[in-house]
């Protein structure tokens, strides 16, 4: 790699967050106005038309106008495809739906690895964009056949329920909203935000960097190195699907948020921050391989988890907004980690000095937050503080008699 290339590559890498954060928040507040099925629907579509410039002119300028869109139409998805699945189950009821849903991401990883590696290799670099252009053009017309909204966290007009359920919250039983301001700047959400920003910076830095780590610093063949990514996805995937589940159990065993969704998502990241810490100096082929596992699939717990806390402390019909912002600032390291890590690897004397000097970086960073994360959420106390005790979303309503 030359000594602009990391830099190149890494401005490529980044240009896939431009837009992202931004598109996440004004997506989020559009949903109180448009439904989950047309912007989900809307994203889709994107995602296709995202990988069509690189085919018409095969250039770096194309390459990143297409990740622009292409992170445009992505950043909302996360936070309305979670905002549109909490339509369906009520809050105690969310861990394995939760985890399904973001285990998408990475059976997406563990399925799209080797695919598009034998693809590029077998049929060139540009049967890639096609597929995965066919691919979600299909998707997108099957979700607009499908797909609905669901009865939990819908307004009421004023005065539908004068009298809500027990135990359920005021401000949504009657439709009422809260200043943003009281929303965002609670522990509860701040600590959310921190446990995504953590699990975000080592996602991005895998996606950008870790294939060329494993080609260049492990002598790994492309092969190789997309059959180990491939693993660390299902170490993911396995993580998404037991532990959300257990959150749910621990619930209705009475046990609190904080401890039962909120810790978890500090612990993730810190662990997997120490794990990132100690691959440089680590030598044994094995205990590495362990190490990348632990930093790179370890954290994908949060993902589900941080959404569960904030949806704790916020109104349903505020949730998409909260959820859109959540999103925009926890996603953030997408656009920093990528170049970031490029211009430590172009300034560093040699190649291994420059990825130990990320790892260092991408450790502290993501210790931190999962610090921040441990202490700062608490639902039930911040739920009490915004009037919000015993909040669940309102229970769907009995469809009227013909």
């Amino acid at each position: 790699m030359s000594s602009a290339s990391g830099s190149t590559y890494g401005v490529i890498s980044s240009s896939f967050s431009l837009l992202f954060s931004l598109s996440g928040l004004v997506v989020g507040f559009a949903s109180a106005r448009i439904s989950s099925r047309v912007l989900l629907f809307t994203m889709a579509a994107l995602w296709a038309v995202a990988q069509l410039p690189v085919l018409v002119v095969a250039s770096v300028p194309a390459l990143v106008a297409g990740r622009v869109l292409l992170g445009a139409a992505e950043g909302p998805a996360a936070s309305m495809s979670m905002h549109a699945l909490y339509k369906w189950f009520p809050a105690d009821r969310r861990g394995l739906p939760s985890s399904l849903q973001i285990s998408g991401a990475a059976l997406g990883m563990l399925v799209a690895a080797p695919v598009v590696t034998w693809l590029i290799t077998g049929f060139g670099w540009r049967s890639a964009f096609v597929v995965l252009a066919v691919t979600s053009m299909v998707w997108s017309l099957v979700w607009w056949r499908v797909g609905h909204d669901g009865p939990y966290g819908q307004e009421r007009p004023p005065g539908a329920d004068a009298h809500p359920p027990a135990g359920t919250a005021r401000a949504s039983a009657r439709g009422e909203r809260l200043p943003y301001r009281r929303l965002l700047l609670n522990g509860t959400v701040l600590g959310s935000i921190a446990g995504a920003f953590g699990a975000s910076w080592a996602l991005a830095l895998s996606h950008a960097w870790l294939p060329v780590y494993l080609r260049t610093q492990l002598d790994m063949t492309p092969g190789g190195a997309a059959t180990l990514i491939s693993a660390i996805s299902a170490f993911s995937l396995v993580l998404l699907l037991s532990v959300p589940p257990l959150v749910d159990t621990l619930r209705r065993r009475g046990v609190s948020s904080r401890w039962s969704s909120g810790a978890p998502q500090g612990v993730a990241v810190a662990v997997a921050a120490l794990a990132m810490a100690a691959l440089p100096f680590v030598d044994g082929r094995g205990a590495h391989l362990a190490l990348l596992a632990v930093a790179f699939g370890g954290h994908a717990i949060v993902f589900p988890l941080h959404y569960m806390t904030a949806s704790a402390v916020v109104p349903p019909l505020q949730r998409g907004a909260v959820f859109g912002i959540v999103a925009a600032t926890g996603t953030l390291p997408g656009l920093v980690s990528p170049y970031l890590t490029g211009h430590l690897l172009d300034s560093a004397a040699s190649q291994n000095a420059g990825y130990t000097h990320a790892y260092l970086l991408s450790a502290a960073v993501m210790l931190v937050c999962g610090l921040v994360a441990l202490v700062a959420i608490r639902p039930e106390r911040d739920a009490r503080r915004l009037g919000l005790t015993g909040a669940t979303d309102p229970a769907p309503r009995p469809a009227a008699s013909a």
